[in-house]
């Protein structure tokens, strides 16, 4: 059974590196068309990975699979809002924000790693875990609906921090996370961002782990699922990050997701949800929930504003959520 971990982290760290190595041949920011073509690939490698399950295990883990993997898609949406707001507050230039994004993926990947490990081992040992994850997820889904505050909010202290232990440059000059000045050690906005974004997700985790918890335990599923939605992140965020200011009400449809996992976890043993009726809940949450937004930016006057954050200026992103 080990060897099919093995083959699927060799095979995505494969795709990872074919991503970096044409991002860093490009020596640019990166551009819509290919955002959408690598955004594809992610989407193309998940589809055919759920078609193979199904061929190898039936429908119904594939089936689990899908639910698991749009799960922790949708609940990406949180990081996307925090990476826009952290590189609007460090005035990190689009250029350089791909060369960021890859190594906080790449950490979260092996954080979620470990995480999931951990969860599969709580959840068979102490079974009443379920109903703290429920619980959890419940009050995280209550707590989203009344979210406030500038998401970047954290970039200010982390700042605070580091300058307290080393020297940090006023601006980003290149894409170094390092740099000399007057021959003494600075750190970059670029490294403090990275600190913040690595943060960030480790603390989204908690959500979208129990969440995804709440629709399988199958630990391979669990960690294929994860894997692929956090891989294809770096690429979704240059896709979509100039739309999430107009996304005010996915929020609702991710806490929707949150209670309605969270419940499936309490009522477990009552209550036997089909995996279909799972699948469908989340979509249609999504879809309502960005339709909705859709439909409300759309009466609006465009505010030219609401894209400031790719002008690359220190700042703050008032718009988000």
């Amino acid at each position: 059974m080990i060897w099919t971990y093995v083959v699927f982290t060799i095979g995505v760290l494969v795709v990872v590196g074919i991503d970096l190595g044409l991002a860093t041949r490009a020596h640019a920011a990166p551009t819509m068309r290919g955002a959408a073509v690598w955004s594809a690939v992610w989407i193309a490698l998940a589809v055919g990975f759920g078609f193979w399950i199904a061929h190898r295990r039936g429908t119904a883990d594939a089936l689990t699979f899908f639910a698991a993997y749009l799960t922790e898609d949708s609940l990406s949406l949180d990081n996307i809002v925090v990476f826009v707001a952290v590189f609007a507050y460090f005035g990190v230039p689009l250029a350089y924000q791909h060369r960021v994004l890859f190594w906080g993926i790449l950490g979260a990947v092996v954080m979620r790693g470990s995480m999931v490990a951990a969860g599969i081992a709580l959840l068979s040992r102490f079974t009443w875990i379920t109903y703290v994850f429920g619980a959890f997820l419940v009050y995280a889904g209550i707590r989203a609906l009344r979210k406030t505050g500038d998401p970047s909010a954290a970039g200010g202290r982390m700042l605070r921090l580091v300058a307290r232990f080393v020297p940090v440059t006023a601006e980003c000059r290149d894409a170094s996370f390092f740099q000399r000045v007057d021959g003494r050690l600075h750190v970059t906005p670029l490294f403090v961002a990275l600190i913040v974004i690595e943060l960030s997700d480790a603390v989204f985790a908690t959500d979208s782990l129990p969440a995804v918890f709440g629709v399988t335990r199958d630990p391979f599923i669990v960690y294929t699922s994860n894997m692929l939605a956090v891989l294809g992140l770096r690429s979704l965020y240059f896709l979509v990050s100039g739309f999430i200011p107009r996304l005010r009400y996915v929020r609702y449809g991710l806490a929707a997701i949150l209670v309605f996992v969270g419940g499936k976890m309490l009522l477990g043993e009552v209550i036997d949800v089909p995996i279909w009726l799972s699948l469908a809940v989340i979509v249609l949450a999504i879809a309502v929930a960005t339709a909705a937004s859709l439909i409300a930016a759309s009466r609006e006057p465009d505010d030219p504003g609401r894209r400031g954050h790719r002008s690359g200026k220190r700042g703050r992103d008032d718009a988000l959520w």
